[in-house]
């Protein structure tokens, strides 16, 4: 098969789909990989790099699309690269197309085989291609609220630690799985007062056997949720509902209550964001303000790290691809039901029902796609 791995175009965006390594292992499995001219760049991994793993530098991304049978990227395909796709073109990277209707609008018009990471499953439960990087955005929000607290950033002015003598900030982080637990451990970390929120009470039982008395763990209500949000120095939103626009758990009129130079950083915002007040932003303007509370809603977090996302992010991604290479995709989504759980878009039909149900659109099983 030959792979395709254009240079990343979001806003501030340095990961990407491949690693030279990765590169390395498609080609000996008899793949032909195209990447484009410094795609790696972010990563440290130079055009020199990627040719001694077997892969062949393209000049531009408009060439790598004409040829390949399978494009690999980080996030999702932008406007220009959209409209380079072309029908049974495989897709694979992360969508989240429920709170995105003109991408879902455009990849169902191309009439690819789109297959989103963040939907894929596993046997034990969970998304294991979309863990990583929650892992690496819930350590990242711990640290990015900190920053914005600093008053030249616009934040309160305080320390989340604290000193001897000076009492620590209250961290609320609302969700307790893959975000949540990695915030809690670096607030812990940093001397914050922590409290987590999560509605399944085996996830607040999972949080307690962790965590102990570091951490506050509370049942998740819209009036526990209330009270703790308007008493917080910093919120963080790391709430996800498989596939679907997150919930908006945290109101206008609770950011309004909040303190003055508070920070909230949500980290749900692939999926439309958890507070009413969340809007995307990009690392190059991280932050705005709405009534004096500092607003943290940078969509791709983990590109401001590529070197530890993407190589986290090909440990998990690089078997289904080899899976997909080496089967051919429809096999290899018939295969194997995880795989398939991240089909979302197939041949013009939507087969993620979350996404169908959330952006009106008609719903077909994925077997069913499969097979017709």
């Amino acid at each position: 098969m030959i792979i395709g791995i254009p240079k990343e175009i979001k806003n501030h965006e340095y990961r990407v789909g491949l690693t030279p390594s990765s590169v390395k292992e498609c080609v000996k499995h008899g793949h032909q990989v195209l990447v484009e001219t410094n795609a790696g760049n972010g990563i440290g991994a130079s055009d020199e790099n990627y040719i001694s793993a077997g892969a062949k530098i393209i000049d531009t991304a408009a060439e790598i699309f004409a040829s390949a049978e399978m494009i690999i990227k980080v996030k999702e395909p932008q406007a220009i690269e959209r409209a380079m796709l072309r029908q049974d073109q495989i897709l694979y990277t992360y969508l989240h197309l429920a709170p995105d209707p003109e991408q879902t609008k455009d990849l169902i018009a191309s009439g690819a085989i789109c297959i989103a990471y963040e939907t894929v499953t596993a046997a034990q439960g969970g998304l294991p291609l979309l863990a990583p990087m929650s892992k690496v955005a819930g350590r990242m929000a711990v640290q990015a609220g900190a920053h914005f607290l600093e008053q030249p950033n616009g934040g309160l002015g305080a320390l989340l630690g604290g000193v001897p003598g000076v009492e620590p900030l209250k961290v609320v982080i609302i969700g307790g799985g893959v975000v949540g637990s990695h915030a809690a451990h670096i607030a812990v970390g940093m001397g914050a007062d922590v409290w987590v929120l999560d509605n399944n009470p085996e996830t607040l039982e999972e949080h307690w056997q962790q965590f102990g008395r570091a951490t506050n763990a509370v049942f998740s209500t819209q009036s526990s949720v209330e009270e703790h949000v308007t008493s917080a120095d910093l919120v963080i939103g790391g709430v996800l509902i498989p596939g679907s626009e997150a919930p908006k758990l945290v109101t206008k009129e609770m950011i309004k209550a909040m303190k003055p130079g508070s920070v909230v950083v949500d980290v749900a915002i692939d999926q439309g964001g958890c507070f009413e007040t969340s809007k995307a932003t990009t690392h190059a303007e991280p932050t705005y303000v709405v009534d004096e509370v500092v607003h943290y809603c940078v969509a791709n977090m983990p590109g401001g790290v590529p070197k530890t996302s993407t190589y986290a992010l090909n440990n998990v991604t690089l078997p289904f691809a080899l899976d997909i290479a080496n089967k051919g995709v429809t096999q290899a989504l018939l295969d194997d039901e995880h795989l398939r759980a991240g089909l979302n878009v197939h041949s013009g039909k939507v087969t993620c029902e979350e996404v169908a149900h959330d952006l009106g659109y008609e719903y077909y099983c994925a077997l069913d796609a499969l097979n017709n």
